[in-house]
């Protein structure tokens, strides 16, 4: 998730833990540092932007070394806190530190496990990324209660905003779950339709994954050897069927590229939902779970087209939505999640 909402999720459960024992702002504070700290992460260069992308939410975002860096972070925040309190209760509160500092890291792993990027939540002892996909990376409904629930918590303070910044956790949870019935449903209407069609058994894998800011409107990518489909089902389509657009996918260019090590380390981080093409002579590896067409975040450079292909050392990203006038794809989005049968914009 983003920032704000991840320092926003770890300052509540700070306040949550803390903020009966220490000022409601100091607990905020505390945990809202924790709850960033996973995400340190992206300063570290792996070497090329491939690897720099599916080595993000690596060892910071596991259990087993969240549980490590738990005791040395919770003993540098209890002797920093015990500066402030008499002698006889230094130390007092190092319990708690260690409660909050766990669970300050482990819920910014799990709700980034809610996004569809992947989360490594078991290293070292599996390398699997975890992605459910059931929330866009920024949603103002899951941030705004925890927002609100913090305010309550810092201008009420203990115990009477101990219950607004409670009430914010559980609302914020509660839309989580949310988002993942959502998404069953819409996962159960598409797989039927897609069961009916004379081609099902070429369809290799399907993913169902909220539109930014929201989960009234989801995207549907179906993926075949030779092509994949995108298309989009509100929640407010009725019985309409999702109506799906087909993009060409080259198998043989797969094969030529096959042993390249950035299109494989993209193909398994993405599950599979990549694409390849060639543009102007350059190879390009494509992630097709983040954007939509005819942009998509994670696109890069990964080779010269050749007689036989020869890999960029080292690859180089080329995605972005730079092409897609903001204002129109927010019009779109809004007309769409109503129930409108529209088209969205292509650039």
């Amino acid at each position: 998730m983003d920032s704000l909402s991840q320092f926003a999720l770890g300052a509540a459960v700070g306040v949550a833990v803390m903020g009966r024992r220490i000022p409601p702002w100091r607990a905020a504070l505390w945990g809202g540092a924790l709850g960033t700290l996973p995400d340190l992460d992206v300063v570290i260069d792996h070497g090329d932007a491939v690897r720099d992308m599916v080595l993000h939410r690596a060892e910071t975002h596991a259990f087993f070394w969240q549980a490590l860096a738990t005791p040395p972070l919770a003993a540098a925040i209890a002797a920093i806190e015990a500066r402030r309190a008499p002698a006889a209760a230094r130390w007092r509160d190092l319990r708690g530190w260690l409660l909050a500092t766990f669970l300050a890291l482990s819920t910014h792993a799990l709700l980034d496990a809610m996004t569809v990027y992947g989360t490594r939540l078991a290293l070292p002892f599996s390398d699997q990324p975890h992605g459910l996909g059931s929330i866009f990376i920024i949603d103002p409904l899951y941030t705004l209660p925890l927002l609100a629930g913090l305010a309550g918590a810092l201008v009420l303070g203990w115990p009477r905003g101990g219950r607004w910044n409670l009430a914010g956790l559980a609302l914020s949870t509660a839309y989580l779950a949310w988002s993942a019935a959502a998404q069953h449903h819409v996962e159960g209407v598409v797989h039927a339709q897609l069961a009916a069609r004379p081609d099902a058994a070429a369809i290799e894998r399907v993913l169902v994954t909220p539109t930014p800011f929201n989960t009234v409107l989801w995207r549907v990518l179906v993926m075949r050897r030779d092509g994949y489909e995108e298309g989009f089902r509100s929640l407010r389509d009725g019985d309409r069927p999702v109506r799906f657009t087909a993009h060409p996918l080259d198998p043989a260019l797969r094969e030529e590229l096959r042993g390249i090590a950035a299109v494989e380390l993209v193909a398994a981080f993405s599950r599979g939902f990549y694409r390849l093409d060639e543009r102007d002579g350059t190879v390009r590896v494509t992630d097709l779970r983040m954007g939509q067409e005819p942009a998509y975040v994670f696109s890069f450079a990964v080779a010269r087209r050749a007689s036989v292909p020869q890999p960029l050392v080292p690859p180089f990203a080329i995605g972005g939505r730079g092409d897609v006038a903001i204002g129109e794809a927010l019009s779109w989005l809004w007309r769409r999640a109503g129930g409108a049968d529209i088209d969205p914009p292509r650039g």
